[in-house]
């Protein structure tokens, strides 16, 4: 028996902050294309039912499109089983004005809710809870599971070993081991990642379907069950599905002393990452830079903006200065150099600024 465990998906995302007015309306489409185009993967693989483990939406506002979309998705897939548990961005329930739940979607609120999603032998049990400032602290207490069946069991929050008193969208990893769970389907982190829960089951993330903005690195997608009643196994596997991802990629300008330079030195780290041009890229300098070297990120940025569908550089440099070389200078230049060396109040870093501004100061260079 197959199923697919998402969440994150995130749909209505205005992702107006790193992308302009028309592209964010593209991506905005695209987002829900891709929410489309997994159903029909599932209609492919025979999947019987869809874990979605928060986060389905983005904001309060649901889209009439959006809405639209997805209750049609479910409704006409009555032989597929839909797992809808909100998380912290879904507000309300997304039926249209005057449509009725779908038999075939199930919800989940402030208490734990369990389903019977197959009976042949041995039961698939699939069970889930929405965490809330009233419920967090006691709900790895009051999880109770048989451990004849084959148990699923879906929360949205970020992990950790203990419950936060003050943070309700905690899942408490410690509490839950030893429960009974064959596989903790999860939502809330953007990137996937699947650890061991204890000796019989474990935890997954599947992240986001597709890649929103610079902080979402990596490949996104979902992930297929394959679940084997006669056995009482559930085996998981990653499928990458975005239509875009995205990538952080540090470049490393120490031998460079100009723009031009570290333009070239980021095309050629390019071409060894075999970056996707339809992708998100960031580009984070790296390094130490002699003290004698220029770089102009604006100038960067506005060079490389049309090679990527969105692409962004940013500096994490530091200044590399020789002090000895400025003992014996009796220049302004070396006389500014060691009075901001012999300053104690001053970290290495805050010197090294403060002397490469100071020194293009001295040379004429206009400070921004």
């Amino acid at each position: 028996m197959k199923l697919i465990h998402c969440a994150d998906l995130h749909l209505d995302s205005s992702m107006t902050t790193h992308l302009t007015k028309e592209k964010a309306k593209e991506r905005k489409a695209e987002l829900l294309a891709s929410f489309n185009r997994m159903m029909e993967y599932a209609d492919k693989e025979n999947v019987s039912a869809v874990l979605i483990a928060g986060d389905l939406f983005d904001r309060k506002n649901i889209s009439a499109t959006a809405r639209n979309a997805v209750y049609h998705a479910i409704s006409t897939r009555p032989e597929m089983t839909f797992y809808y548990l909100k998380g912290n961005h879904d507000v309300r329930l997304f039926l249209p004005n005057g449509k009725e739940c779908p038999e075939n979607l199930k919800l989940f609120g402030e208490e734990w809710t369990a389903y019977v999603q197959a009976d042949e032998g041995c039961r698939l049990v699939i069970s889930g809870v929405e965490l809330c400032e009233e419920n967090h602290a006691l709900i790895a207490n009051s999880l109770t599971l048989n451990r004849e069946d084959v148990n699923i069991v879906m929360l949205h929050g970020q992990e950790a070993e203990y419950a936060a008193q003050d943070k309700a969208e905690v899942v408490p990893l410690r509490d839950l081991r030893g429960k009974g769970i064959d596989y903790l389907a999860l939502g809330h982190v953007h990137g996937y990642k699947k650890e061991t829960l204890d000796s019989r089951g474990e935890y997954c993330y599947p992240g986001c379907l597709e890649c929103r903005g610079f902080d979402e690195y990596g490949e996104h997608g979902f992930v297929l069950l394959d679940v084997d009643l006669e056995e009482r196994t559930v085996a998981s596997e990653f499928i990458p599905f975005a239509l875009r991802n995205g990538h952080y990629v540090e470049v490393d300008v120490s031998d460079c002393m100009s723009t031009a330079e570290i333009m070239d030195a980021i095309n050629e780290t390019a071409k060894k990452e075999h970056l996707p041009h339809e992708d998100f890229v960031k580009f984070v300098l790296v390094g130490e830079m002699a003290l004698a070297s220029e770089k102009d990120l604006d100038y960067l940025n506005q060079w490389i903006q049309d090679d990527y569908y969105t692409v962004k550089v940013t500096d994490k440099t530091k200044i590399r200065i020789d002090y000895e070389d400025y003992q014996n200078d009796a220049s302004l230049r070396g006389e500014f150099v060691r009075l901001v060396q012999a300053d104690e109040k001053l970290s290495d870093e805050e010197k090294a600024q403060m002397i490469q501004y100071g020194i293009r100061a001295l040379e004429g260079e206009e400070i921004e």
